[in-house]
């Protein structure tokens, strides 16, 4: 099986069937892996890995068949984000925003924005980055001729270099929502290389190095009102309500791949590379008793986070298929599905993350072998929202029954 595709000149993506996503996920991942290393220390933005994933077909899975997509389902899709994340984090968390930028569309979008944003997207190939963050108070929009004035800025705005086209949330003071006290948020799309949108390849972080979440400034930028998918002021539909739990599991399935990769990257260096220590009184390091149950415990943590994800993705694509007619006692328990599923891939992934080296030896620590990108990614990436506000919720509910709020983030 080849491990590389060909970048194509055309914009064009190769048409899949979903028979054919397990394979070619599995061909763009080997793609991946055969540079994550080496792309990880150097960081900066992977152009040509981006064109892989473009090319590959992959990002139609969450664009319904009716506007020309796969429309497969989210727990396919997840499985997908988690195959990559083994092998390059930040890559399939740029993939996997893409996706997040879909459902945005999906969710908030009428029928006629659906059917032109889907349409160009699959037309074009289009590769949608995010600008959407609602705690992120630096972006504002005031009313124009036709639409919102946009200016200001919005910080860690996943795959905004190289994108094509930006889901984006703004802020509307008192005066442009109707005199009300509290701002309020107006959610839209708008072309990356509109004018007066300047995109900054300024991402910093540690860890997850390639995810282009750069700087995306705003200066007198025209949103027309036919691109606004959540005007301010406009109550969100119990379906729209279930972004933040599509966007919660995304992040669930980094962790859990990020953990399932670096256990296999662990297995195999402990059997290829790692001596055993001489008080262990064994030939391989494989068959030292504390080696072997270390392992059992990391393995626990491991399969307790999947059967959850998987749990809660599947619980999460019944509310989708269900519509309008799930109850806010659905939403809720839905909610504490995911926030549980949350909190198992944060603690695997950090607990094999840190213990890898521990069970590899001294040598693993070697550059060479990149292990330590495992850790720094699920550093970074696990401070995006804080477990503990997770387990809280996750608490209340089981002494009293008392359902999450719904935020973004919950």
């Amino acid at each position: 099986m080849p491990t590389t595709f060909a970048i194509r000149p055309d914009s064009a993506a190769p048409r899949l069937d979903l028979d054919s996503v397990p394979s070619v996920t599995e061909r763009l991942a080997q793609a991946l892996a055969s540079t994550a290393i080496e792309r990880d220390q150097a960081g900066g933005h992977a152009a040509a890995e981006r064109q892989l994933i473009r090319h590959s077909g992959l990002l139609l899975l969450s664009i319904p068949t009716f506007h020309g997509g796969l429309q497969a389902d989210w727990p396919t899709i997840y499985r997908t984000i988690r195959r990559l994340a083994q092998v390059d984090s930040a890559l399939a968390h740029v993939y996997a925003f893409h996706h997040l930028q879909m459902a945005s569309v999906l969710l908030y979008g009428n029928a006629e924005q659906q059917d032109r944003i889907f349409g160009d997207t699959v037309s074009e190939n289009l590769f949608w980055g995010n600008a959407l963050n609602p705690l992120d108070t630096g972006l504002v929009a005031t009313p124009a001729a036709g639409g919102w004035r946009l200016d200001g800025v919005k910080t860690y705005a996943s795959g905004s270099v190289g994108s094509d086209r930006l889901c984006l949330s703004a802020h509307v003071g008192p005066q442009g929502a109707g005199g009300s006290e509290a701002p309020s948020l107006l959610i839209g799309v708008l072309s990356a290389r509109a004018s007066g949108v300047t995109v900054r390849e300024d991402w910093d972080s540690f860890g997850q190095r390639q995810t282009d979440s750069g700087t995306v400034r705003f200066d007198g930028v025209l949103l027309p009102q036919r691109d606004v998918l959540l005007a301010p002021g406009v109550a969100q539909s119990p379906r729209a309500a279930l972004r933040p739990l599509v966007a919660q599991l995304i992040l669930t399935n980094l962790y859990l791949g990020i953990a399932q990769g670096a256990f296999e990257a662990a297995r195999r260096f402990t059997l290829e590379v790692t001596r055993p220590w001489f008080a262990a009184g064994v030939a391989r390091a494989a068959d030292d008793p504390v080696v072997q149950h270390r392992y059992g415990q990391l393995r626990v943590l491991v399969r307790a986070a999947e059967l959850a994800t998987d749990a809660a993705g599947n619980a999460l694509q019944v509310s989708l298929d269900a519509g309008r007619t799930f109850t806010a006692q659905e939403r809720g328990e839905l909610s504490i599905g995911v926030a549980e599923a949350k909190v198992l891939a944060h603690r695997a992934v950090g607990d094999v993350t840190h213990q890898l080296f521990e069970l590899t030896g001294a040598r693993s620590t070697s550059k060479r072998y990149g292990l330590d990108r495992f850790w720094r990614n699920a550093r970074v990436h696990t401070l995006h929202d804080p477990v503990d506000h997770k387990l809280r919720d996750i608490g209340r509910h089981a002494l009293e029954g008392v359902l999450p709020q719904v935020t973004p983030y919950s």
